[in-house]
């Protein structure tokens, strides 16, 4: 059966390992035929990864979208439609941060920030979770971050984006309870991905990578509609990491 996954953010890191879990699982798991539905800033990486998708056999779709351009994700959602005609899964993932001093942090930096981690969140999930009440399944994953719960110094206005992220979660459940619509909200800790630069040689070590996050969300989505996985922290053994 054919199942339309929207993945944000889905050129690097935790994103294309999720894209690519999926895909494997095409090959594997019986009945399972995703349209792989891709999404992203940067064209060229939505290619490379929707072509790594294919070599496993699964379906890929690119859609070059900017979440915090309301009419780019208007239009992630109304093409989506277009094509397949539903929504099966949401995985919002697409995030961005600015890691710097109190002092340091501008207005610019809050906007960019706000701008993809709340607004372009909520208005993406308030346009897709129509479609999954209507037909009354579906599953949307919120790939939030420890930096929900605990804050850190260096991440004052990316800890601030996250825990509203986690509040839109808990709202979300409140509609999704009444329609069978799953909601999971996945907060990892270090990922050694693109966002952190530079990172040195040691502590790239203990650092997660981002098939160490994808592998549980994939196995979440694949367990019986009756049974909802709500979160899913994963962090180092050796616990949180802050720079």
């Amino acid at each position: 059966m054919k199942q339309i996954i929207i993945i944000t953010g889905a050129g690097k890191g935790i994103g294309r390992a999720i894209a690519l879990d999926f895909a494997k699982a095409a090959g594997t798991k019986k009945g399972f035929e995703p349209i792989l539905v891709l999404a992203s800033r940067t064209l060229s990486d939505l290619e490379a990864v929707s072509a790594e998708c294919r070599s496993f056999g699964a379906e890929a779709d690119v859609i070059e979208t900017d979440i915090a351009d309301m009419a780019q994700a208007d239009r992630l959602v109304s093409t989506t439609l277009e094509r397949y005609g539903t929504i099966d899964c949401l995985v919002n993932n697409a995030g961005v941060g600015r890691f710097k001093a109190l002092s340091e942090l501008t207005e610019e930096d809050y906007e960019y920030t706000m701008a993809t981690n709340l607004k372009g969140t909520f208005f993406l999930t308030q346009r897709v979770f129509p479609v999954m009440e209507a037909k009354r399944s579906g599953h949307i994953f919120f790939i939030t971050s420890i930096a929900a719960e605990t804050a850190f110094k260096s991440s004052s206005i990316y800890s601030m984006s996250k825990f509203g992220q986690k509040g839109l979660v808990e709202a979300m459940r409140l509609y999704a309870k009444t329609c069978n619509v799953r909601i999971t909200n996945v907060m990892p800790g270090a990922v050694y991905t693109p966002m952190w630069g530079e990172v040195p040689e040691a502590m790239q070590c203990v650092m997660m990578r981002p098939d160490d996050i994808s592998g549980p969300i994939v196995n979440a989505y694949f367990l019986p509609g009756r049974t909802s996985v709500e979160e899913l922290v994963i962090r180092p053994v050796c616990g949180d990491i802050n720079e």
